[in-house]
């Protein structure tokens, strides 16, 4: 009747926890797609949520970003037909149709850099593995442009 003195070593995971940064307690390496951790409808949920948030953003900004476009421009015609600045308009169609000529050259290859390609083919693979989240996505986008 003799007693067995075992020895366990103890894994104190709120330890463990504690040291990972939050990316990895969210996105662990072994995370497959959304469709294999998550139901439909919370799939829907994070998707039409960030996706709300991105299109509200998007429309905000857009709008900024074409009042000070628009502003400039016509500050620029102000300051033209005033005389402040003068344009030489040669220049300007010297340069469009560089810029013509080099649009031309690089559309008739019609070929995707290697880097490209591969992360197109990342895109694509994710979207069909997370159909769902990828739907509500686009949803709250829409969404959000319009509000």
């Amino acid at each position: 009747a003799g007693a067995k003195d075992d020895t366990f070593s103890v894994l104190d995971l709120a330890e463990y926890t504690k040291n990972r940064p939050w990316w990895r307690k969210i996105f662990a390496p072994s995370s497959g797609s959304s469709a294999e951790k998550y139901n439909v409808a919370t799939q829907l949920v994070i998707g039409g949520v960030t996706g709300w948030c991105t299109g509200f953003v998007f429309q905000k900004v857009g709008k900024l970003a074409a009042t000070a476009v628009g502003g400039g421009f016509f500050l620029l015609q102000i300051a033209n037909h005033t005389g402040y600045i003068k344009v030489d308009w040669n220049l300007v169609q010297r340069d469009m149709d560089k810029a013509k000529q080099q649009l031309s050259f690089h559309s008739r290859g019609n070929k995707m850099p290697p880097e490209v390609k591969s992360r197109v083919d990342e895109v694509i693979i994710f979207l069909k593995k997370n159909v769902i989240l990828t739907g509500g996505f686009a949803g709250g986008f829409l969404l959000g442009m319009a509000s």
